[in-house]
């Protein structure tokens, strides 16, 4: 805890800690300081003096409350509290000059301007501005510059706060912007006109206080009063980023970040912000049946009465269930019900094959937290790429590297550039191999280190050998002491949001059940007559050839192209529902608009299909279901929470002992920007992922 100090703002005592700027001393005593270039989670630039206050006595003039500290105060006569003054006519009129001096260049285009309503400049013109420009010469323009197909630039009203560019070397770790020249000739610039290459970038967007950098998608959609805001949860990734969604009548407009310290803080990532287009394209909005080689429209009742007498009809050990990456919870239970109720022992939620759940659900958790990497001063780094996976998880690390100047770094498989210097290791189960016996300098530091972190990414579980893999990360955790009292340093870096709560309802092959190689593997040997593919696309579907499929879900990708019945479902935007991150922290996701045309909740199809094959579900409703659900899962209804379990963790039952191959460790996702089926359906990210591989190559020659 830093020291307190008592100090007067206007005349009234407050008591705030020392090392606070004179800025947030003032606000905590609850005055309102205007301000454009400090920003709580950036470093101090000062250079925009909009915060000026007065400081009793101090020097005869305004002082900027962003850029000294209240420890830096000198005590009034004989030891009286230092005083600071945020409304006197000096400080009135020092900010008056400095918005003047701001708007002397400003194109003051606000009715076309897309920062319209949102915007700091304008709002504090109003509010500490004069009513009048004393400036009649010509203003100066300044040329548009590329910042990639996310960002729209209008740097002609640009003030120079940089903030963009404290965000980009910061918190991103890019060097791709900065400022030029002097003077009336100053400009923010990404030097060589290329895209800025970062998966963060639309968070430019929210820290700069004019219409300088504006949504490229979003521009001139909308005006934000005309919006209705709900704020919900991302499922790009497995992290659980908080969100807020904007929807005009029944489209999604914009999605902005919600702050939740203890996940995103802030910002999100650019697929969970940019994503929202392609919840309108290639949607499916009514059933359909496949009729002579081709899907055919059809109607509730037949689609659903087809599909209830095929499963129906079928034996059991011969159906098979799998879901998808982007379901919720409630609905992965409802589907687990109907099968158990059938009978079937065939389903499974791993497309990618990761051998991962049963038994303590810390073994397939990122135990540590994201709010809990700051403490780390190891951290290894085993066949995952965070930056493409979890950039959130990514800047977290950046974070605590940037803090920690004694912090290492290990990597082991795919190099990559992830914003932060790390030693690399080798490239697969070899190195994990001599690690675990302690072998080289890293092995050293980790055992050295008080609070050791081992991530483990899907890039080393999803194998032929991934539990042998798993076994090995548990049994080099275990020697390094990564588990000890009031500290679990052991992480799975799941990449796919609806994975861990699946993992917690259990929705793995039952007794003498196939996984999910086993059930395609037996569409192929035409063991399997019947498929229930709830939402997954990310394998290939033409395995699934031999068998009749019923694919549920909300876009025509692969999966519905390979159905024989199409049941029309929500979106993550369309329906409330229960999503576990990676760190098994279960978060409610709400409905911000509804789903288009005859599609439905996900649960309500399950409930009425369960009707139509006999085997009516015991709920009605979605409260009775979520009851249900979270006594199966009680993990699932504790709302925003992580942990709960202080039993000994046995590290020694994770993954089972074996031979790992030689083959190196590679990311689970190659293309950021297209993972799943709502980003291959969004023009947006097709952009994105074209000019990123574009920007790899130039880099690469």
């Amino acid at each position: 805890m830093s020291e307190t100090r008592v100090i007067k703002v206007n005349g009234r005592e407050v008591e705030v800690a020392s090392d606070l700027t004179l800025l947030q001393a003032c606000e905590a005593a609850g005055e309102e300081i205007p301000r454009f270039c400090y920003h709580e989670r950036l470093s101090v630039a000062g250079n925009c003096r909009m915060c000026l206050i007065e400081v009793k006595g101090g020097p005869p003039k305004p002082v900027a409350s962003c850029a000294q500290n209240v420890r830096d105060l000198r005590p009034g006569p004989e030891g009286a509290p230092p005083e600071l003054f945020t409304n006197t006519p000096m400080v009135k009129k020092a900010r008056e000059g400095v918005m003047e001096f701001l708007l002397i260049n400003h194109p003051l285009d606000c009715p076309i301007c897309d920062q319209g309503g949102e915007c700091d400049l304008q709002d504090q013109a109003m509010a500490y501005g004069r009513d009048g420009s004393r400036y009649a010469e010509n203003k100066r323009a300044v040329e548009e510059k590329h910042m990639g197909p996310l960002i729209k630039t209008i740097m002609t009203r640009c003030i120079q706060c940089t903030r963009c560019v404290r965000f980009a070397t910061e918190i991103a770790g890019v060097d791709d912007l900065g400022l030029v020249n002097r003077g009336e000739d100053a400009e923010i610039t990404t030097y060589l006109e290329k895209a800025v290459e970062s998966e963060l970038t639309g968070n430019l967007i929210d820290v700069c206080p004019v219409g300088a950098l504006t949504s490229r998608p979003y521009a001139f959609n909308a005006r934000p009063w005309e919006l209705r805001k709900t704020e919900t949860i991302d499922v790009m990734d497995a992290v659980g980023s908080n969100i807020r969604v904007d929807a005009r009548g029944r489209e999604v407009l914009r999605i902005l970040p919600v702050v939740h310290e203890d996940i995103n803080e802030e910002w999100i990532a650019d697929k969970s912000r940019f994503i929202w287009d392609g919840l309108r394209r290639q949607r499916i909005d009514r059933p359909y049946i496949r009729r002579d080689g081709k899907l055919a429209p059809a109607s509730w009742d037949e689609a659903l009465n087809l599909a209830g007498e095929k499963l129906k009809t079928t034996p059991s050990d011969r159906i098979g269930a799998l879901a998808g990456d982007l379901v919720p919870a409630e609905a992965v239970k409802a589907l687990k019900d109907l099968m158990i109720a059938l009978g079937v022992p065939n389903f499974d939620c791993r497309q990618d094959g990761a051998p991962l759940g049963g038994g303590d659900r810390r073994g397939y958790l990122f135990n540590t937290g994201i709010a809990g990497l700051e403490e780390a001063d190891a951290i290894l780094l085993v066949g995952t790429n965070p930056r493409k996976e979890a950039p959130m998880i990514n800047a977290r690390i950046r974070k605590a590297w940037l803090e920690k100047l004694d912090l290492k770094i290990g990597l082991i498989g795919e190099q990559a550039s992830l914003t932060y210097d790390y030693d690399y290791l080798g490239a697969g189960p070899e190195t994990l191999d001599s690690l675990a016996k302690g072998e080289g300098a890293f092995a050293e530091a980790l055992k050295a280190a008080k609070r050791p972190v081992v991530i483990v990414g899907m890039g080393a579980l999803a194998r032929q050998d991934g539990a042998a893999v798993l076994a090995s990360v548990a049994g080099l955790a275990s020697t390094v002491g990564a588990v000890k009292g009031g500290w679990n340093g052991f992480n799975v870096l799941h990449d796919a949001a609806a994975r861990v709560a699946a993992l917690d309802l259990g929705f793995l092959p039952q007794e003498g059940g196939r996984d999910f190689e086993g059930i395609l593997a037996g569409c192929e040997a035409r063991e399997i007559d019947l498929v229930y593919n709830f939402g997954a696309d990310e394998f290939d579907p033409k395995r699934l050839g031999g068998a009749f499929v019923i694919y549920q879900g909300h876009h025509g990708d692969a999966g519905a192209r390979h159905a024989d019945i199409i049941l029309p479902g929500a979106a993550y935007t369309e329906q409330s529902g229960v999503y576990a991150n990676t760190e098994g922290r279960a978060q409610m996701g709400a409905r911000a608009l509804f789903a288009p045309g005859d599609a439905r909740e996900d649960w309500a199809i399950l409930r009425a299909l369960s009707a139509r094959a006999g085997k009516t579900l015991p709920y009605d409703d979605l409260f009775a279901l979520r009851q249900a659900m979270i006594e199966d899962a009680p993990s699932l209804g504790r709302i925003d929470q992580v942990g709960g379990d202080d039993a000994p963790f046995d590290l020694a039952a994770v993954g089972v002992a074996g031979a790992m191959s030689g083959e190196p460790f590679t990311s689970s996702v190659s293309d950021y920007y297209l993972t799943n089926p709502i980003a291959r359906a969004s023009k947006t990210m097709a952009e994105s992922s074209a000019a990123m591989s574009g920007a790899a190559k130039i880099a690469a020659e």
